[in-house]
């Protein structure tokens, strides 16, 4: 039997962090998804001490302070997490010549842009949130010459709060909901960013030649918040779930601390031509978690 591949997962609690708990690894692959309370990512001692207990194949950094609003007014704690934490995992990692793989977020962009943004469009982020992250790209690549930043935008899945959730919350309750129709953007699966992060994984760990730099992975396809929520209650209502009436508004009409990108439109042919990545349809994603969902709610 081939000697067990140990990677490293952070942000295992997280959407994304528990779909690659489930993704079908390979039998040698061991993944390892400490807690918080286990890991200290903003110590390096904390990390290296890791490292010193277990040989690791990779490093697939999935944590983040998500809560784009609050972090406007918590600077320092964002900062902690998604720019210090990449820089102590790029500094170990490049310790142990291993790869490692960062999730970033399209808000490092400022949503200006027309069409679709590639990797190498101009970054300009728009709040705390986005510049804390694009700090943490930049550790990563800075620190770390094979390493991967894999942007993704509008997350979906049957786990933790985002925007599919919470809809299907409120249309329990509320015959209809006001919904911003002037953001743009990919809705995608966790389970995909998962299934991708995979792919990339373990062909960095297998050939030291392995693309490396920033891609962009989202769903294929396109449409607004409220375009996002009528096809999730479209769906929903097909299976026997709540549904609502969806009314678009401006983003002017629904203020928020900070501000979100207009676009968040990502291209994704970078990451389909050098690792065969190819998206599904967003619609597929989205009725794929609201029939689980539906089923949980069914069992219920």
């Amino acid at each position: 039997m081939a000697d067990p591949i140990h990677i490293l997962v952070t942000g295992g609690a997280g959407q994304v962090g528990l779909e690659l708990a489930a993704a079908g690894w390979p039998e040698d692959v061991v993944l390892h998804t400490p807690s918080r309370d286990d890991l200290d990512l903003a110590n390096i001692e904390s990390v290296r001490a890791a490292f010193a207990r277990t040989t690791f194949a990779a490093v697939i950094n999935s944590g983040a302070y998500t809560a784009v609003d609050r972090a406007e007014t918590d600077v320092a704690a964002a900062f902690a997490a998604n720019a210090m934490g990449p820089a102590v995992l790029a500094e170990v990692t490049r310790e142990a010549s291993v790869p490692l793989v960062q999730v970033s977020t399209d808000y490092v962009f400022d949503g200006s842009g027309e069409g679709f943004y590639v990797e190498e469009d101009s970054v300009g982020p728009l709040g705390v949130y986005g510049a804390s992250k694009l700090a943490g790209e930049l550790a990563v690549r800075s620190g770390n010459p094979r390493s991967v930043v894999l942007r993704t935008a509008w997350v979906l899945s049957v786990h933790r709060t985002n925007f599919l959730k919470t809809m299907l919350r409120l249309a329990a309750d509320r015959p209809a909901l006001r919904v911003v129709e002037d953001q743009f953007g990919c809705p995608t699966s966790a389970r995909d960013i998962a299934a991708a992060l995979k792919t990339i994984t373990l062909r960095m760990i297998d050939d030291d030649r392995a693309p490396v730099g920033v891609f962009h992975f989202v769903n294929a396809g396109e449409t607004s918040w409220a375009g996002l929520a009528r096809e999730i209650f479209a769906t929903s209502a097909v299976a026997g779930g709540p549904s609502a009436a969806v009314e678009g508004i401006p983003t002017a009409d629904y203020p928020t601390p900070a501000r979100r990108p207009a676009n968040s439109r990502l291209m994704t042919t970078k990451l389909t031509r050098d690792y065969g990545v190819v998206p599904r349809a967003w619609q597929d994603a989205v009725a794929e978690i609201v029939a689980e969902l539906n089923a949980e709610r069914t069992l219920a």
